[in-house]
């Protein structure tokens, strides 16, 4: 039965882990722009001189 609580808390530890880096993600802008990464490879690069 110890072992049952155990893994219980261990896996909540986790489970909250894993919560806070998904939320330091979002407050640090990471999902911020969804968009241009998919347009992205439609626009053409400006050619440099060495070009």
């Amino acid at each position: 039965m110890k072992i049952i609580f155990f893994l219980i808390i261990l896996s909540l530890l986790i489970a909250l882990g894993f919560l806070a880096a998904f939320i330091w993600a979002v407050r640090s802008g990471q999902y911020d722009d969804d968009y241009t990464p998919s347009v992205r490879i439609l626009f053409d690069d400006k050619k440099t001189d060495s070009e």
